[in-house]
């Protein structure tokens, strides 16, 4: 079986062993939990658009292992044509969901480590290439989603990992076996955990000799023994426990984060990347984010489509469409949105092809892409919430508008153009604050800053491949200054 519905998929994660936890209590049925339902749904639209013929070509891709038709968000990118395919399908799944849809993690992973392990390989001699083609194989003849966990909690930032008061405040290894090796620690903020079959976990830093144990990275099923999860909070969560559809804003689609504890975790041979070889985990660093900052120039677009769009509605349901300064508010986020969409598409276009054959966007216009989403989404995100208007936060619930008294009150108070039911507008309005205030923001505002690694991470990167040097000595030329 190389592709699942969107049914199979809900169904095996149904029987899987989560360990998850929320609200000081053990979720025996995160399924079907209101609050953790839409997050799932979200991974179930990347099964379903796959099914569909209109998108078939941006949605699946033919496995360079197999040949195969798999899900593209299990493949290895084989050239820069997949690259800008990946930047386009993930702005349809944005579009789509309006949600963070979670599997880009995994195939950013994916081909991190698809180069990373080779080029160890090629230095030490070791087998993690092979390790990891085999798991690359069996994840994609199963169609399986795959959690790429790299932030560890980091504790005391100026300090290395194994200078750290508390030793697991990154990952490590603890034991090593003749089988494998036994791991601990924690994975924070970690998107889809909960909806994935796997794990790829990953250093979060670059590593000295002294960090050794640290420099680890391997992959085990979710429900492995030993791994928990417990649920992050987000804006308005407990909505999604009212019942109704208005006050949630997306009633069907979202996402959750977790903190992944590793509780001595047993990792067999096999299942391992990389163990110790410490100079290759800033380099794994380096590529995973660099794929995943070009990542968010089609997903963080995609839901930009969606607000921008709820924000135009909002201006007609308000009566409010002809005014030129709504309407050149409108033209700003498009022109915002679609800057962030040429940084993704110009970073997967100027791509280059690894040692181990897979291709590599451009870091530095990957950076800069990245940089651009910790900005942009935020002034997207203002402008809507400017033409809104203050109803978007002040408006009464959808239990007080199905009351038989206050329901005529509201409607009649709160209508905006006599064509267009308050109802209507409500939920309008609410969208626009689900994705700019509420659970759906963690994943479009608040992630656009902190997704990917800090804006800082992203400055640091393109100083260093901004290549000063080669731009001070055409300045010199020009100017004629001879040294």
């Amino acid at each position: 079986m190389a592709l699942m519905t969107g049914e199979q998929y809900v169904e095996s994660i149904r029987k899987m062993n989560m360990q998850i936890y929320m609200f000081g209590e053990k979720i025996e049925n995160p399924v079907d939990h209101p609050i953790l339902r839409p997050s799932l749904n979200s991974v179930k639209m990347t099964y379903d658009l796959a099914s569909m013929p209109e998108y078939e070509d941006l949605m699946t891709a033919k496995s360079h292992i197999t040949g195969e038709k798999i899900n593209r968000f299990t493949h290895i990118h084989q050239n820069t044509e997949d690259l800008r395919k990946k930047v386009k399908m993930q702005r349809l799944c944005g579009q789509k969901t309006a949600a963070c849809f979670q599997r880009c993690v995994g195939m950013d992973a994916f081909n991190a480590v698809y180069s990373t392990s080779y080029e160890c390989d090629e230095k030490h001699g070791t087998h993690y290439h092979d390790n990891f083609l085999k798991f690359l194989e069996y994840t994609q003849r199963n169609d399986l989603t795959v959690d790429g966990a790299m932030t560890d909690p980091k504790g005391d930032r100026s300090k290395a990992p194994h200078a750290q008061a508390d030793p697991d405040l990154y990952l490590r290894v603890v034991e090593t076996r003749a089988d494998g090796i036994v791991v601990r620690g924690a994975k924070a903020h970690q998107t889809g955990i909960i909806n994935s079959h796997e794990v790829i976990v990953m250093p979060t830093i670059a590593m000295g000799e002294d960090d050794k144990d640290y420099a680890v990275s391997f992959s085990v099923p979710v429900d492995t023994e030993g791994i928990y999860m417990i649920i992050g909070r987000q804006s308005c969560d407990t909505r999604k426990m009212e019942g109704g559809s208005i006050d949630v804003g997306n009633s069907e689609f979202g996402g959750v984060e977790a903190l992944v504890v590793f509780d001595d975790v047993f990792v067999p041979n096999d299942r391992i990347f990389l163990n110790g070889e410490y100079e290759f985990a800033g380099i794994l660093v380096e590529r995973f984010a660099g794929y995943h900052r070009q990542s968010y120039g089609g997903c963080k677009v995609g839901v930009g489509d969606v607000l921008i769009g709820a924000a135009a509605v909002a201006a007609e349901y308000n009566g409010a469409q002809r005014a030129s300064h709504v309407k050149d508010k409108l033209i700003e986020m498009t022109h915002l949105n679609e800057t962030l969409y040429c940084c993704g598409i110009a970073c997967s276009a100027e791509g280059t092809k690894t040692a181990s054959g897979n291709y590599i966007i451009d870091l530095l216009l990957a950076n800069v892409c990245k940089q651009n989403i910790t900005r942009f989404p935020y002034e997207i995100a203002r402008l809507a919430e400017d033409i809104a208007g203050g109803l978007m936060v002040t408006a009464p619930s959808e239990k007080d508008l199905s009351d038989p008294k206050l329901g005529p009150v509201i409607d009649k108070y709160f209508k905006g153009v006599a064509e267009v039911s308050t109802e209507n507008r409500m939920r309008i309005l609410r969208l626009i604050e689900n994705l700019t205030l509420g659970t759906a923001a963690v994943g479009y505002r608040t992630e656009s800053m902190h997704g990917a690694g800090s804006p800082q991470a992203q400055r640091i990167m393109i100083s260093r491949q901004g290549n000063l040097a080669m731009k001070k000595k055409l300045a010199k030329a020009i100017a004629k200054i001879e040294e």
